[in-house]
């Protein structure tokens, strides 16, 4: 074979592959580090700052942005929302389970003794609310797995498993709500420990209320946020009419998290801080903008709502508020008490593997299994679609 011919059999190398191979290669280095050297070695982590971004973008961000799985699911095979909907299942349920896949691999790495990441199994604390979480993270894991596994029979044409797991959707759906709503709130619950560590603004005894209805709220802006990028990288025709209910969706969602967010600090009586001129203050009305405020108010727009640029940009807007706001309870709200945190280029780097690398692992899933169903008929129908961009290269 000559050499020009195995030149042309590489994959080309493009600018996002390119930056997806040094971030693995980065990656790697910084995980050896981690795991001969300890955390102290590449983390800015100290004993009165023992959770930074690992714990407050990975694990609290990763499991709130792959809320899609349970309420797409729930809307679908329990509140009966119409056909139109299951088309968008399959990417959904795909995108949250690769979400808690790489939560348990930031844990991995968050964790003193990874080794013993397995002791909640055999070692119950019942009084513990992280014991709940790890349990409640496990089997929801599995049954996004289970969820998820009509389409690699339906690859792999194994009729009999196939016949057996649809039989079981709506017992796996009844037991992804109920473990979602667990541990999505549960999440919220871990802070309710410290009050006194946290600033006003973001401690509440209603933390795991807000987390649950937030994690609602962007669990349909993120099937958006898919369902766009799927459409620029895949060339999938966009349902449209599908979006814009789950942006109706949003701004019901936003509306009851703005009303309990501000009763309950005017209740707590600790709304003035919302209005002090200070880095909390600026923080929280960006949060609230973001995540709320301008999703709202695009969405209540009819001639935005019907355009998927707009649906596009309200839905990054909530995620980015999401972010914003995991962050701020994790981070800048036990600043006022444990010092300034900011983490070091290594936590950076990990964080940035895991995303990129969860781009990557959906890209590859969509191509070769049956995902979008319509598009894998159309394409064994009439080949590849020309011109197709990677789904980084969508963004």
């Amino acid at each position: 074979m000559g050499r020009s011919r195995i030149w042309s059999q590489l994959p080309r190398l493009t600018f996002w592959k390119a930056v997806l191979v040094l971030l693995w290669v980065v990656g790697a280095y910084v995980a050896v580090v981690r795991f001969t050297k300890g955390l102290g070695a590449v983390t800015n982590l100290r004993d009165d700052f023992p959770w930074g971004l690992w714990i407050g973008f990975d694990v609290l961000c990763g499991v709130a942005l792959a809320a899609g799985g349970f309420t797409v699911a729930a809307l679908v095979y329990i509140f009966d929302a119409g056909k139109k909907y299951h088309a968008i299942t399959r990417p959904t349920i795909l995108t949250a389970f690769l979400g808690y896949l790489l939560v348990i691999v930031a844990l991995l790495f968050d964790l003193g003794r990874p080794w013993n990441i397995w002791h909640p199994i055999i070692m119950w604390n019942h009084h513990s609310v992280m014991f709940e979480v790890a349990w409640c993270v496990m089997l929801y894991t599995a049954v996004l797995a289970l969820e998820f596994s009509p389409v690699v029979f339906e690859r792999l044409n194994w009729q009999a498993p196939l016949r057996l797991i649809r039989s079981l959707t709506i017992v796996l759906v009844v037991a992804g709500v109920l473990l979602s709503t667990l541990h999505q709130s549960s999440l919220g619950s871990l802070y309710l420990i410290v009050p006194q560590k946290m600033h006003p603004l973001w401690y509440s005894p209603w933390l795991p209320l807000l987390f649950f209805i937030s994690a609602v709220g962007v669990g349909l802006a993120m099937t958006i946020f898919e369902s766009f990028l799927s459409h620029r990288a895949f060339r999938r025709e966009l349902e449209l009419d599908v979006l814009t209910g789950l942006a109706r969706g949003v701004i019901l969602v936003q509306a009851i998290y703005l009303t309990l967010r501000f009763l309950d600090l005017a209740n707590r009586g600790v709304i003035g801080h919302a209005f002090q001129p200070s880095r909390e203050a600026g923080l929280f009305w960006l949060e609230t903008l973001l995540m709320s405020g301008v999703p709202m108010v695009l969405y209540s727009m009819p001639k935005l709502v019907v355009q998927r640029n707009w649906l596009f940009y309200g839905a990054v807007c909530n995620v980015l508020g999401l972010v914003m706001n995991r962050l701020n309870v994790s981070i800048t709200a036990l600043e006022r008490w444990g010092g300034a945190y900011f983490p070091k280029w290594q936590e950076i780097v990990i964080t940035a593997t895991l995303v990129a690398t969860g781009f990557f692992v959906f890209e590859w899933v969509a191509k070769n299994f049956p995902v979008f169903p319509r598009e894998m008929a159309a394409e064994e129908a009439g080949g590849r679609a020309e011109g197709e961009v990677s789904y980084a290269q969508a963004m």
